[in-house]
Order: structure tokens, then C-alpha cells, then sequence
């Protein structure tokens, strides 16, 4: 089946639901290349899932000639059959064109019920598989803008320590490495990246409207786009919506649940006639007028509420702290999710909105149901919430003045970085998406990192990362990191350190001590991987650590943080560190 605008072409494979063409115009984007969906997850029974169900079939859902030509959708359905390695859900891909449009609309209709086994969902993305021959630079956002390796450097280049990374010994980028996560972006502050042609001013880009449907919320990081690391290096485009990479969780579904989600819809756009530059900025441009039209109201498909079947939550928030006074709420998200943990949030919707200057905020185009609220800004740490919010179809719900008194334990100390749920201010923070930095920490820290407060700067004496010491063949050892300060006096009462990370390997642990006084530990952590995948960010967390003030003393204090380090991944990444202290009440 062929979709043709005269502006874009792409056919569609009525059986598997792949792109098998897609043209701008008379230029083929794809060549050997394909666009499908895939996925990752095993079945109640263990067995892992790699295809759709063998009960297919293919409708025109939109026909052109009844519409005078503004739209053309098709769909291909896959009914779970419930063979081994079948995904256990019956799923429908849709493809549109609409009249004049510079791109191929694309969505999903995810249906799990009775009759279906359970299903441990980790990964699920949309995927597009260029013409290597074409394109060869790739756009994730300001900073990763960057002419690529070919398909042939990539085959030749040398393994290292992961699958996905190796050393390039030919091409513009020789001696350089190639890691597909260097690519990975938080998906909220990337409405529009994709690749582009030096030779023919061709650009692919993904656009998201919105990310309702995105596991994970605003902070989430995923993988955007990257060379395919299988053989022949292709130029990949992605669209994951469900990943577990940096700490998200998988979807969980029993046998018999009850569960649809609608994925997307999301905008293949392609777009000519200028350098990348020029096509990114008209990528964006057209990024921008898609959130304005979003919620579609050419989709009918009744899990897809249209405009006027949402509501809208209004409010302001405002920050009462005595002890930043000054703090405000600018730029704060506002978020509303079905469950409490909205950074594991797999199954429902997103719906997340920045407050403006004075904090004021509008979470728009919610679907009907019961919510709770979440905000959360820069420079404070911690997070406000509100439960059992009703939010119901074609209303707005005004909340007024929402206050915030974050959480003290007693009068700050000091604190180390800002918590801002990354180690972006930190050292290498800066330009992080390089594969291997973690490797130069036994150069710069020979004797882990050992910082005073009041003297040291964290932008230089705070590695981005706490990693291992690693030897040869990964294993690791532990590292142990000090923070020296110093008490003008022995203080009394219950002291409390607080401390978030942003990124820890599964089975990791963390312990804190006073000196030399053991004052509490992480415990055994999950998986929130993200050192070795080259970033600054993952699943948010904190812990807090209260202690009998008497462990202080006049003078220097010294606080250790040893890290548990049985293999080279195990890296901690911090947020940020407080000490606070209450001298009026006794320590449990």
C-alpha cells in the first residue's frame, strides 16, 4: 500500500506494518534501509517476545476519495495468537498523510486483555533505518550537531569495552569513538532531531507533539538517533517510548489485565533546500506548530480523547522556604500521573507543563481522570506533590496558590552542586556525552576526589561520576570519596545528611561516615545505569542520614563516601550533598 501526497511517498507493507519506502518527492530516504516497530520483553512464561501475533490483517481506515483528499490512513492489526515468542497483546499500526504535508504521521494502539499472558515490557520504539549513502550528519540538539562516521568506518572500527562502542580506525572521525548512547537525550527538551544530507539538503526528523504517552516523564533520558551498531552501520532514527535505559521501568502486565495506551501520534518529517542548520531550525519550527495542534482532531479512535474530551489544571506555585527566601518557582514543572513514582510510570499518561516567571502554570489537554500532582525546579531539592485530583472532561480546574515549603531537616551547612536531578555542574558535566571519561578518573583523582568545603569548586574538584577503581578484565574496587568542613564549635542535637544521585548500576551501594563513624547506606540499589552509557542523568532519588550531632567536633570534620565498585560500571553519579542541622532536637 502506497501513500502518496505528491510531497511524500512512503509504502507500507500490509503484512508486517514496515515502511518499506519513504521519499521526499522524487528522493528515496531509506534505500536498504526500513522503518518498523520493535520491542524487548518476555511473556508470564519466561520466553522472551520478538514478534507481533500471526492473526494479521490490513484496513484502509481513511479513504482519500470520501474526503475530497485531505487525509489518507491505513492500518495493519496483529492479534496476540499466543504462540511462543508472540507479544502478548493485540496491536494496530496506523500510518496517515495528510494533504500538502511534509511527512508521514505515525501511531499505535497498544491493547492487552483476557485471555493474554503476563508481560514484562522493557523497550518498545519506532524505528527508521536511512540510506547510509545519503545521510551523514546527525542533529540531537545544540551541542551534538556533527558531520558522522560511515557504515564501512563503523564495520572497521575496533571493539571496546561495550558492544555498541568502538574505536574508529578510518573516516573523518579516526581515532575518535563511536557510542550510540553519546546520542541519548532527555526526550522533553527534544521536540525535533533527526539526520540530514551535506549533498542533497535532505532532512528525516522525529517530531513529538506531546509526551503523554512516554514512559517516564520530563527528565527522562532515551536514545534519539545514532549509526546502527549491527553490521553496515546504517543511520538510525528512533522513537522509544519505552525504555529502561538510565533507571525507567518496564511495563508490567498479569495475565487477564485490563490495559490500552495509545502511542503517539508523531511526525516523520521531511523536510529540503537548506544546510543542516536551516533544516533543523525548520524542524523545530514545525515541532512547535504540531504541539499547537496537539490533540489531533483528525484521529478518531476512542482511547484518543480530542480537545474538548480533556480538562486543564491552572495554578501557581510558590516556594515558602526561610532559608532561601528568595527562591522562586520559575520555570518549575507541573506534572500529573496516575501513580506517585511518575519517573516509573509505564502503564498511563504524562501531562507536564513549565511554570512561568512567577510560577504561574497550566497543565493543558489532561485526559478524564484521578491524578496526582508533582512539581519540581532547579536549585530545590526534593519535590512537591498533591494526590486525589479529579480532572474531568471539557472543565478547568483552578487550583490557586499552591504552597511549597520544601522539606529541611535543620539549618544547611554547606551542600555541594544543585539539585537540579543531573551532574551537569560538576566536572565533565559540560560536555558528558563522551564514551569513556570515566576512564581518566585515575589520572585526575589519584587519590579520589578529597574536597573542602569553602575552598574546593566543584565544576573542577567533583568528578561528574563516582567510578571504580577498574582492572583488568572489568573488575573493580571500591572508591572512596572525602568531604572535609569544618565546625566552628561542637554542635548538639541531630545532624542530617542528605544525599541525592541521579545515576547508580544495579546491585551498587553507597555507605556514609563521620569521622570514621559509620552513619548509615544506600542498601542493595536497583538498576539506574548511566556512567557507563555516558550521561549525567537518570532516575532521581534521595536518601537522608540522621545522626547524633556529638559525631562533629570543633574544627575539620571529614564526611567518606565509599562506593561499592565489583565491576567497572559501578558508578555513582550525585545531584547534589547537604548537611543540615537541628541542635533542638535529640538524635534517634
Amino acid at each position: 500500500m502506497t501513500l502518496n501526497n505528491g510531497v511524500v511517498s512512503a509504502r507500507i507493507d500490509k503484512d508486517s506494518g514496515q515502511i518499506l519506502s519513504l521519499a521526499h518527492g522524487r528522493l528515496e530516504l531509506l534505500g536498504p534501509g526500513r522503518g518498523y516497530w520493535s520491542f524487548a520483553g518476555v511473556s508470564g512464561g519466561g520466553e522472551a517476545v520478538t514478534h507481533f501475533g500471526a492473526r494479521r490483517s490490513f484496513a484502509v481506515r481513511t479513504d482519500p476519495a470520501s474526503n475530497g483528499g485531505q487525509r489518507a490512513e491505513v492500518s495493519c492489526r496483529f492479534e496476540c495468537d499466543g504462540s511462543v515468542g508472540t507479544l502478548p497483546l493485540d496491536v494496530e499500526i496506523r500510518y496517515a498523510l495528510g494533504q500538502g504535508e511534509s511527512g508521514l504521521r505515525a501511531y499505535a494502539v497498544w491493547r492487552h486483555g483476557r485471555g493474554h499472558p503476563a508481560l514484562h515490557l522493557g523497550e518498545a520504539r519506532m524505528v527508521l533505518k536511512l540510506d547510509g549513502r545519503l545521510f551523514d550528519f546527525l542533529t540531537v540538539d545544540r551541542n551534538r550537531r556533527r558531520t558522522m562516521a560511515t557504515g564501512q568506518d563503523w564495520d572497521q572500527g575496533q571493539p571496546l569495552n561495550l558492544h555498541e562502542a568502538r574505536r574508529l580506525i578510518t573516516g573523518i572521525r579516526k581515532g575518535e569513538v563511536e557510542h550510540k548512547y553519546d546520542y541519548s537525550a532527555v526526550l522533553a527538551d527534544a521536540p525535533a532531531y533527526g539526520w540530514s544530507s551535506t549533498a542533497r539538503r535532505v532532512g528525516v526528523w522525529m517530531v513529538n507533539p506531546s509526551i503523554e504517552y512516554v514512559s517516564g516523564g520530563p527528565t527522562k533520558v532515551e536514545l534519539t538517533g545514532h549509526l546502527d551498531a549491527n553490521r553496515s552501520g546504517l543511520p538510525t532514527l528512533l522513537n522509544m517510548w519505552q525504555g529502561s535505559h538510565y533507571g525507567g521501568a518496564p511495563i508490567r502486565l498479569e495475565r487477564d489485565e485490563e490495559w490500552t495506551k495509545v502511542i503517539g501520534p508523531f511526525l516523520i518529517y521531511c523536510n529540503a533546500g537548506g544546510d543542516h542548520e536551516a533544516l533543523w531550525k525548520d524542524a523545530l519550527e514545525r515541532a512547535s506548530a504540531e504541539a499547537a495542534a496537539w490533540p489531533y482532531a483528525w484521529i478518531d479512535e476512542p482511547h484518543y480523547p480530542r480537545a474538548g474530551q480533556r480538562g486543564r489544571v491552572v495554578g501557581r506555585l510558590v516556594l515558602r522556604d526561610p532559608q532561601a527566601p528568595s527562591a522562586r518557582a520559575s520555570g518549575a514543572w507541573l506534572g500529573l500521573t496516575a501513580s506517585a513514582d511518575w519517573q516509573r510510570e509505564t502503564k498511563g499518561y504524562h501531562y507536564w507543563a513549565r511554570a512561568d516567571a512567577d510560577g504561574r502554570f497550566s497543565v493543558c489537554h489532561v485526559r478524564p481522570g484521578q491524578y496526582m500532582l508533582h512539581a519540581f525546579v532547579d536549585g530545590v531539592l526534593g519535590e512537591c506533590t498533591r494526590p486525589d485530583l479529579a480532572v474531568a472532561a471539557g472543565t478547568t480546574t483552578d487550583l490557586g496558590a499552591l504552597d511549597w515549603t520544601p522539606t529541611r531537616y535543620g539549618k544547611q551547612v554547606w551542600e555541594i552542586g544543585i539539585p537540579d536531578r543531573s551532574a551537569a555542574e560538576f566536572r565533565h558535566g559540560d560536555y558528558y556525552w563522551q564514551w569513556g571519561l570515566y576512564l581518566k578518573y585515575p589520572q585526575e583523582f589519584p587519590d579520589d576526589v578529597d574536597f573542602t568545603v569553602g575552598k574546593s569548586d566543584w565544576r573542577r574538584d567533583w568528578n561528574y561520576c563516582q567510578p571504580p577503581r577498574i582492572a583488568p578484565r572489568g573488575r573493580g574496587s571500591d572508591t572512596t570519596w572525602r568531604v572535609r568542613f569544618d565546625m566552628p564549635a561542637a554542635p548538639v542535637g541531630r545532624a542530617t545528611l542528605r544525599i541525592a544521585l541521579c545515576g547508580w548500576r544495579g546491585g551498587g551501594r553507597l555507605w556514609g561516615s563521620v569521622n570514621g563513624r559509620e552513619i548509615g547506606d544506600t542498601g542493595t540499589l536497583d538498576e539506574n545505569g548511566v556512567m557507563h552509557r555516558d550521561g549525567i542523568r537518570g532516575r532521581w532519588r534521595e536518601w537522608h542520614f540522621p545522626f547524633d550531632a556529638s559525631l562533629l567536633k570543633p574544627g575539620q570534620n571529614v564526611l567518606s563516601l565509599r562506593s561499592l565498585g565489583r565491576n567497572w560500571t559501578m558508578g555513582v553519579l550525585y545531584d547534589c550533598l547537604r548537611l543540615e542541622l537541628d541542635e533542638s532536637r535529640q538524635a534517634r
